[in-house]
């Protein structure tokens, strides 16, 4: 290994905001959730990643990796979210070895009440102090960096929506 340049502090301060958000947000956006819907943040983005899904289902190893869940914590919370009526898992017509989780109409009716408080908690945490203008170099600068992590650690099948998204020059620098 080579001589390693110190962050300068422009560097310093923005890997110093994100470790600080990536510490603070997730609990700040959940408990926001959980006191509106009930909803914890895994129960959500599983619910979530069922409604994007073709017909609302998705293998449950499918399901642990779009929500960032072991295949334990996911079966534990499929669990719960059957007895609440708003999954239901069934043996998967392609491979009758696996099981599906499929979101119920329940479940998209909780989905589409939770997603507003969802919305406004984002947009009041995060985008709210964020000027306009600096939204598009901010996404290409992240979208830079997360297909730059896809590509280095193994990107799921659900990771490939933040590909489709990206902002073109995003795109086109991660090809070169």
């Amino acid at each position: 290994m080579g001589k390693v340049e110190p962050l300068n502090p422009t560097e310093e301060a923005i890997w110093r905001s994100l470790m600080l958000i990536l510490r603070l947000l997730p609990r700040l956006l959940e408990n926001d959730l959980l006191r509106a819907t009930g909803l914890t943040s895994s129960e959500y983005t599983t619910i979530m990643n069922l409604s994007e899904a073709p017909e609302g289902e998705l293998r449950m190893a499918d399901l642990a990796d779009a929500a960032g869940l072991s295949p334990s914590r996911t079966t534990r919370l499929i669990d719960d979210l059957e007895v609440r009526g708003l999954v239901c898992r069934e043996t998967s017509a392609t491979d009758r070895r696996s099981n599906v989780a499929k979101l119920t109409p329940e479940g998209m009716a909780l989905l589409r009440s939770a997603w507003p408080t969802h919305l406004e908690s984002v947009r009041r945490r995060v985008f709210d102090h964020i000027d306009r203008a600096a939204l598009k170099p901010a996404s290409e600068a992240l979208v830079a960096v997360a297909l730059s992590l896809l590509e280095e650690g193994g990107a799921t099948p659900a990771d490939q929506r933040i590909e489709a998204t990206a902002p073109t020059p995003a795109r086109s620098r991660q090809r070169k």
